[in-house]
């Protein structure tokens, strides 16, 4: 299982990165080969300074060796080997009508002293971070993921839906990161869902992506904008900062397992304004926003 989904990473990572640089017609993604020391390692890509994104970056990676403390604690185990591996990716486009975009997919296995997998699961999934708020574009990327969804359970979607709005909470700020999509993980084996069938499924979700987001940027793209929303996108973008370093399990994991900083930081945008008690004007775009992210609502 882990070297099929390994497989499947690195091409769904040639695909993404084809599919986004596409759209963006200016800027290319710069490789980076990495290794940890510990073992395993992986390649990341990055854009920056193109015509529709600032900066985004989609990373995949495979590391193994023994489990960190920190994860031992976490996992309630003793000492153990580990393998995980995954692809993880946002982009944060330079106008403020095209929404930031993230999104993960990842496998794990652990093992016992003679090697034999003891624990294996999935985990992943999509969300959507507007910065202004277009319905159908809410809309579009949420019946997307429904539909790869629906293929493999029905009850999939509003699970995950929920969980996603659950996970991406700011809790210090009592909003949401974005307008969600969908979140699951420790996607074990049972008598309904064996491995393979887990793979089909978040395989399914990964290969949505490029159908979820692209057309809303191309949507959005090239709509004009003022300073004043700029600075609004930016604001924005300090929420987003402050989930990913102070909530985010796949930023601490990383931290804590030695992972590469560089590659781990990728997902912070260039640009961020943290503006004393800042308050939209009521009646405003901005106010509108920030009453769904307070409020999260079902889009399907």
């Amino acid at each position: 299982m882990k070297e099929q989904f390994y497989a499947y990473i690195q091409n769904l990572q040639d695909q993404i990165v084809a599919g986004l640089e596409a759209i963006d017609g200016q800027a290319k993604f710069k490789e980076d080969l990495w290794k940890r020391p510990e073992g395993g390692g992986g390649r990341t890509r990055v854009i920056e300074n193109g015509k529709v994104f600032e900066k985004g970056g989609v990373n995949i990676s495979a590391v193994h060796g023994k489990l960190p403390d920190s994860m031992q604690k976490l996992f309630n185990v003793g000492e153990a080997d580990f393998f995980a591996c995954g692809l993880s990716l946002v982009i944060h486009p330079k106008s403020p009508m095209v929404p930031t975009v993230h999104a993960n997919w990842r496998y794990f296995e652990m093992y016992d002293e003679n090697g034999n997998v003891i624990q294996q699961w999935f985990g992943g999934g999509q969300d959507l971070t507007p910065y202004y708020l277009f319905e159908e574009d809410a809309i579009h990327f949420h019946q997307t993921c429904k539909t790869a969804c629906d293929k493999h359970n029905l009850e999939f979607y509003p699970k995950y839906k929920k969980q996603c709005d659950g996970y991406f909470w700011n809790a210090h700020r009592n909003e949401a990161r974005g307008l969600g999509g969908l979140f699951f993980d420790y996607c074990k084996a049972t008598e309904q869902m064996s491995m393979e069938n887990w793979f089909n499924f978040v395989t399914e979700v990964g290969n949505s992506f490029l159908q979820a987001y692209v057309p809303i940027v191309e949507r959005r793209k090239d709509l004009p904008y003022t300073e004043a929303q700029r600075n609004w996108q930016e604001i924005r973008r300090g929420r987003y900062v402050e989930f990913n370093l102070v909530h985010d399990k796949g930023t601490l994991f990383g931290l804590k397992t030695n992972g590469r900083i560089e590659s781990i930081l990728m997902s912070l945008p260039p640009h961020v304004q943290w503006v004393y008690d800042h308050h939209p004007e009521a009646g405003s775009e901005e106010e509108k926003l920030i009453n769904i992210l307070e409020n999260p609502i079902e889009w399907i």
